[in-house]
């Protein structure tokens, strides 16, 4: 279809047509996260949305892929790409059109609730990969949805606080990465809840027709994030062209088969009703109050600042019409908002009359639409070995195949597949930790929990609602097809103890603890401390076994008091359904750990939004005056040292860099070599020198300006060209925009942001 035939289109649907495609409705399968009818006689077909930042998200299983902060520490943006397409195809599988992800945001803040969706502390590394996803999906033909646009870097507060922050900070660390996925292809932009600068970012001209479809030149859609409105007018006039999910709370309840008393989803959870209340709807309003327990309880529970207001806002079904009838939203602006929708979707060939696919299940690579193929479960395994980070390891990694392993901690029995709130997915299948050293190990291996179960938080059952906890598992299966173990079949049928993990770990040549955080959507961690008593349980293996491996399934950094009476330490973040089998592949050095640290690792005193006016604010606002010091440029600018810096993360082999040279303007070369006796993979790091800026406003000593990977056979070395990024070696300029000062710029070549290895001078 041409954009004369989306034109024509445009040209005949009446104005009620045209409203009914730029709002949500009420999903007639009861499958999707977001709906929108179509037009059935101009041939407009229903379009389904579906939650998916980890895997695809509807009312059946799905291959269930790491986190994204997992995906992030590969530093492999091919891999990225897979992943995108893979994720495209489960979609298009399940009858899906359009996929609300990935998650965009930097991470600014270390305890963030939701920085497992998101991928780096770094506007280059995050933007790399929000692009190559994007590119993957669409790739798929589902429209990529990169959110939440712009500077979401908290759920304290999430649908109200505003985040105050100075152009030129949100032009180089907030904005690059939504560019970067704009760039890739990205027919879909969801908009954020939180105010930038005291206005909502639904409302936001500036951010959203100055700048995204001005300056980008982004011709498709932005979609409010669930309930994620607070007016009609306003944010129609501003550029937001999709309402979702555009129905009551109630009626949304309803679709998913609950009641008001029960769970909902979505990538939020509550809705809007003032304005249609003016219109005269009060029993639409009538009924979100009764939904109102659920999505905005009154009991004094923590989530309810991380929920939107289920009785604000309005709803485009009910006042749209009305508003441009009289003017107050030209029609032209409709037609500019039913146009790029249709636009997005025709460019994925959602308009050319394709008939609904087969959910094809072990699939070939060829199908149009598969899920849970083995080509995706092999991509899950792959994925999560190799963005896990070998933190520490005194000697005691890779284990020795016949060594006899201890395996404990609270949720050994289980996979760690997210965390809670939309980017839940229930797998097919499944392996826990034990299952895979179990399976992998050639001596005697003995279970010991500890602790009691560490539960996994979701949405609502953080605010009390109860329900299952699908990110622990639900009713998935473990790799050969039988249900997950019953915990009383660990520890020899006693209940866990402390003791009974100590006298396991005495008596094996290595202890192995894996322990995890709780994280959800909606909620900010209270700490970077490990939950339930975990580091006690670290401390005390440790004491009973020298040889004690800690694998951390973690959304983000954690603090670890223990680290100096533990052996080895790896990040294992948010895994998926490969949990087990992945871990053991690195554990025994079938695989080399090649992940990296896409974040810093420090205790959270020593963070710069451990300010309380930065996070999680005063007064509603937000204080983003830390500036450009995010991150690892907080550290290098203050000259502390972190537990663990941005980039770090060691291999199996052992590496040397040599002769690094600039070989162009934005390129330059260094060779590695690998002078261990195996086999291993390296992440090749450049970071720019910063340029002086004639402002005041601070900048880091360095910038991440791009990576690349390699991977080197015992002996072998090989020539590595890394392609900078332009924009590290610029600074954004409130007056004269993106500026590249001229003179000297220093490329350090090296293997992390703390352990560069050469340099190069490139003239600018």
């Amino acid at each position: 279809m041409t954009t004369e035939d989306v034109a024509a289109i445009v040209e005949e649907l009446t104005l009620a047509e045209k409203v009914g495609l730029v709002h949500g409705a009420t999903d007639t399968e009861g499958t999707a996260t977001g709906f929108v009818p179509g037009v059935d006689r101009l041939g407009v077909p229903p379009v389904r949305l579906t939650d998916g930042p980890l895997g695809v998200r509807t009312d059946e299983p799905a291959t269930a892929f790491p986190a994204s902060t997992a995906l992030a520490a590969t530093f492999d943006t091919a891999l990225a790409e897979r992943f995108g397409r893979a994720l495209g195809r489960e979609a298009t599988a399940r009858n899906q059109d359009v996929l609300l992800g990935p998650g965009t945001n930097l991470i600014r803040v270390p305890h963030c609730g939701r920085n497992f969706e998101y991928f780096s502390e770094d506007p280059v590394h995050s933007g790399a990969f929000a692009a190559s996803v994007v590119a993957g999906i669409q790739s798929a033909d589902v429209v990529a949805t990169p959110k939440h646009y712009v500077a979401n870097s908290q759920e304290t507060r999430r649908a109200e606080v505003s985040s105050e922050v100075d152009e030129p900070v949100l032009r180089e660390l907030y904005l690059p990465a939504f560019r970067d996925a704009v760039g890739a292809g990205a027919g879909s932009v969801m908009s954020s809840y939180n105010r930038v600068n005291g206005t909502y970012v639904s409302e936001h001209e500036r951010l959203l027709t100055e700048v995204l479809k001005g300056e980008w030149g982004f011709d498709g859609y932005v979609v409010s994030d669930w309930f994620g409105t607070e007016s009609v007018v306003e944010s129609v006039n501003a550029g937001l062209d999709l309402q979702m999910p555009g129905i009551s709370a109630s009626e949304l309840l309803d679709s998913m088969g609950m009641s008001p008393d029960e769970e909902g989803d979505g990538d939020g959870a509550s809705d809007s009703d003032a304005e249609a209340n003016d219109e005269g709807d009060s029993a639409a309003a009538d009924a979100d109050d009764e939904a109102g327990s659920i999505l905005d309880p009154d009991d004094g529970s923590d989530f309810v600042d991380g929920m939107p207001d289920p009785r604000s806002g309005g709803r485009y079904a009910e006042a749209l019409v009305p508003a441009v009838e009289r003017g107050d939203v030209p029609e032209s602006r409709l037609d500019d908002m039913v146009t790029r929708i249709l636009g997005s979707l025709d460019a994925v060939g959602h308009l050319d009359g394709v008939t609904e696919s087969e959910p094809t299940g072990g699939g070939s690579s060829d199908d149009a639409g598969a899920i849970d193929t083995p080509e995706h479960r092999r991509l899950a395994v792959e994925i999560a070995t190799r963005g896990t980070v070998l933190l520490k390891n005194d000697g005691v990694l890779p284990l020795a195949d016949d060594a006899d392993v201890a395996v404990i901690g609270p949720n050994v029995d289980e996979a760690v597949l997210g965390g809670g709130g939309s980017s839940e997915v229930t797998p097919f299948a499944q392996t826990a930790p034990r299952e895979g050293i179990e399976a992998r190990s050639e001596g005697a291996v003995s279970v010991a929990r500890g602790l009691p179960r560490v539960e996994g938080v979701s949405l609502f059952d953080a605010m009390g609602e109860g329900g299952e906890d699908t990110a622990d598992g639900g009713e998935a299966d473990t790799a050969d097809g039988s249900e997950n173990a019953d915990e009383t079949a660990i520890d020899d049928g006693r209940e866990p103890d402390v003791e009974g993990a100590v006298t396991a770990a005495a008596a094996a040549d290595v202890a192995v603890v894996f322990v995890r955080d709780r994280a959800t959507e909606a909620a900010d961690r209270d700490s970077l401390r490990l939950p339930e008593r975990q580091d006690k349980l670290i401390a005390a293996v440790a004491d009973a076994n020298d040889r004690t491996v800690v694998v951390a399934n973690a959304s983000g950094p954690i603090e670890t008091p223990w680290l100096g009476d533990v052996a080895a330490v790896l990040a294992g973040w948010y895994p998926g359904q490969a949990h087990g089998e992945a871990t053991a592949a690195v554990l025994y050095g079938d695989a080399d750990p090649g992940g990296r640290l896409p974040v810093t690792f420090a205790p959270a005193e020593a963070y710069p939004t451990a300010d309380e006016r930065r996070f999680p604010g005063v007064d509603g606002e937000a204080a983003y005056d830390e500036g450009l010091l995010v991150g690892y440029r907080h550290f290098d600018a203050a000259g502390d040292e972190p537990t663990y810096p941005f980039g770090h993360g060691l291999s199996y082999a052992e590496f040397r860099y040599e002769d690094v040279e600039a070989v162009g303007p934005s390129t330059v070369e260094v060779t590695v070599a690998n002078v261990a006796d195996r086999a291993g993979r390296e992440v090749v790091q450049a970071y720019v020198d910063s340029p002086d800026a004639p402002d005041e406003r601070a900048r880091p000593p360095r910038e991440l300006a791009g990576f690349a990977a390699v991977e080197l056979g015992p002996g072998e070395s090989a020539t590595v060209e890394i392609g900078l990024d332009e924009r590290a070696f610029g600074r954004y300029d409130a007056s004269h925009g993106w500026t590249v000062d001229a003179g000297p710029h220093v490329v350090s070549v090296g293997r992390s942001s703390r352990d560069r290895r050469g340099s190069a001078t490139i003239e600018r």
